[in-house]
């Protein structure tokens, strides 16, 4: 199930687009602050006890040392390099890795968890469920001594940011502290893992509760507490990633093998609605929380257009290719070693490996 929880990282590449519309052109940002899932966890899942963990090669093999650090990418997250793009430190720290101390936190923190999302369920999933669909019940257990908690919830995430607050003041004081979480930048990036791993998976026993639609706007509320309660805290500059194409992504095309393998509309146009609703809560947000500059980043077109014609946007491997990548026979090596050929060109620097694995994520 760890497959599904996949780093699209040309998701945040797009967000540089929209940088300029959150920070004013003299204006210097003092810190990057990320919360999320696995397409922006730096490396906080390596220290919960959970299953979902990228602590293992290939993870890790092209950032400095070749050592995975918890990225779900086989170098630096696409939030790396726009904190370097914004001239601060080139990797964002996780807030619980212990080789990070407030000082680093000062100028940029991930408080993202890998398999997380806006429902409190969704961090939940591996941990034991029962449910049943057409007089059949399915019975997913995991023993507590081999998987004794969730991953990090997203209220949790924002206990942590309260936390950050209080520590950035004792450290730079509450003035400076003030300031560094007002004018900071934050990147959120989260949604898929409550359709696929959640409502779709018939784990939660969300789909009993709610229609899809229903549990559309169950997630926008969610968000708009999400969004709320960071806003309290003090976070004005918010860029937050729409959905992508989820019914393309491998491991539904794969599952979708009676299909031809073509992707799944019914995930694609949960992702377009979805989308539609996000927009309008972010709209209505910016109009009653006075400061607020929130941003909506639209991956989903672009992300389709990759999907349907790779090699329009560079040199790319024809493990990409595959509508069933999940389960081919070039699994996993084949697109270790292919990792330099996977996306040579525009937005990233041809030749350049680091983007390979995080362009295929889901597949380890």
């Amino acid at each position: 199930m760890a497959s599904r929880f996949r780093n699209l990282f040309f998701h945040h590449l797009l967000l540089l687009l929209w940088l300029p519309s959150l920070v004013a052109a003299s204006a210097r940002v003092p810190a990057l602050i990320v919360f999320g899932d696995s397409t922006v966890d730096a490396g906080n899942n390596n220290q919960i006890p959970t299953v979902l963990k990228s602590n293992f090669s290939p993870y890790g093999r092209d950032i400095a040392g070749g050592r995975p650090t918890g990225r779900f990418c086989n170098g630096r997250l696409a939030t790396d390099f726009i904190s370097e793009a914004l001239g601060l430190p080139s990797l964002v720290p996780a807030y619980l890795d212990p080789d990070y101390g407030i000082k680093d936190f000062a100028q940029g923190v991930c408080f993202a968890s890998a398999g997380t999302g806006l429902d409190n369920a969704t961090s939940d999933v591996l941990v034991s469920r029962s449910t049943s669909q057409n007089n059949v019940t399915v019975t997913i257990v995991f023993s507590r001594w081999v998987v004794p908690q969730s991953v990090i919830p997203i209220w949790q995430e924002v206990e942590y940011f309260k936390e950050y607050r209080r520590r950035l003041g004792r450290y730079v004081g509450k003035a400076r502290a003030v300031h560094i979480i007002r004018e900071a930048v934050y990147i959120i990036s989260i949604g898929t893992n409550d359709f696929l791993e959640n409502y779709y998976s018939y784990v939660t026993g969300r789909f009993r509760e709610f229609k899809v639609e229903e549990f559309e706007d169950f997630l926008i509320d969610r968000a708009a507490d999400f969004l709320t309660a960071i806003y309290t805290v003090g976070a004005r500059k918010i860029s937050f990633t729409g959905l992508g194409a989820m019914g393309c992504l491998p491991l539904e095309r794969t599952t979708n093998a009676l299909h031809g393998g073509d992707c799944i509309e019914e995930y694609n146009k949960v992702a377009r609605d979805f989308n539609v609703k996000l927009q309008a809560l972010i709209h209505r947000l910016c109009s009653s929380l006075p400061g607020l500059k929130l941003r909506y980043a639209p991956v989903y077109d672009g992300l389709l257009r990759i999907i349907q014609n790779p090699s329009a946007y560079g040199e790319c491997h024809e493990f990409l290719r595959l509508r069933h990548a999940r389960f081919s026979p070039v699994y996993p090596h084949a697109a270790w070693k292919q990792g330099s050929r996977m996306w040579t060109r525009d937005a990233v620097r041809r030749g350049s490996s680091r983007w390979g694995i995080c362009a295929i994520s889901g597949i380890h």
